[in-house]
């Protein structure tokens, strides 16, 4: 896990509020996979190869960049959804690629989002061969697809297939339930930072929850970029 997530939590926050999926309800950590030892491996993410894998695959941009940006999501909430497709393309070209910060997605599955879990575990399965983004993307866009569906994997099994991952590799690590802790720590660890709602993005200081507009963010991005040293705008 980057040491930025993991510091989140004794730091102080700020949230700005918009549209959002409220973490009122969320999902009962397994009781099979919440054990001392997942927990210190999933902490430690050095353990476990595969777990560690799939930590690095969902941090995207230039290594150099001083400035994280931290974003807290659940694949079934719509409102990740809304912004990923209003404003992530933006957000990519202008902040990713010109190597101005770093991002890390965390997962926060919410309770009354039956498949919020399912989706988490396959994505990070796929994080584990270096094709997370590209699962990323295809959950987002094809959410209308499997969020209802009471057993999402078929739809799930076609997006590995697409995203080009070796799939009875992704298929055994989500049957095994591998990534359960490290999505569980991820939730844990984003609720001690102040988050309560998806999506949220913890940025210098701050969580800004909900699909805000890009322009709602910059100011926040280009402050914590300024205040880092990294390069600007």
């Amino acid at each position: 896990m980057p040491k930025a997530i993991v510091n989140f939590g004794a730091a102080l926050f700020t949230a700005l509020f918009a549209q959002a999926c409220n973490s009122a309800n969320t999902t009962p950590r397994p009781e099979s996979t919440a054990s001392p030892a997942a927990s210190k491996t999933t902490q430690s993410g050095n353990n476990d190869p595969i777990i560690a894998a799939a930590d690095k695959g969902r941090i995207a941009g230039d290594s150099s960049a001083k400035t994280w940006v931290i974003i807290a999501s659940d694949f079934q909430c719509p409102f990740c959804r809304q912004w990923h497709t209003e404003s992530y393309k933006q957000f990519v070209d202008e902040y990713i690629r010109s190597g101005k910060v770093k991002v890390a997605y965390i997962n926060f599955p919410l309770g009354q989002h039956q498949n919020a879990v399912p989706s988490a575990q396959a994505a990070m399965c796929a994080s584990a061969q270096n094709k997370f983004w590209q699962y990323h993307d295809a959950l987002f866009d094809t959410q209308d697809k499997w969020e209802n569906m009471p057993q999402p994997r078929p739809v799930l099994d076609s997006i590995a297939r697409a995203v080009g991952v070796s799939f009875d590799e992704w298929s055994k690590c989500v049957d095994s339930d591998r990534m359960l802790p490290l999505i569980f720590a991820d939730r844990d660890r984003a609720a001690a930072a102040g988050v309560q709602s998806t999506p949220s993005f913890l940025v210098g200081g701050q969580v800004i929850a909900g699909a805000v507009p890009l322009s709602d963010l910059k100011p926040v991005v280009d402050s914590a970029i300024a205040k880092s040293g990294s390069k600007s705008p």
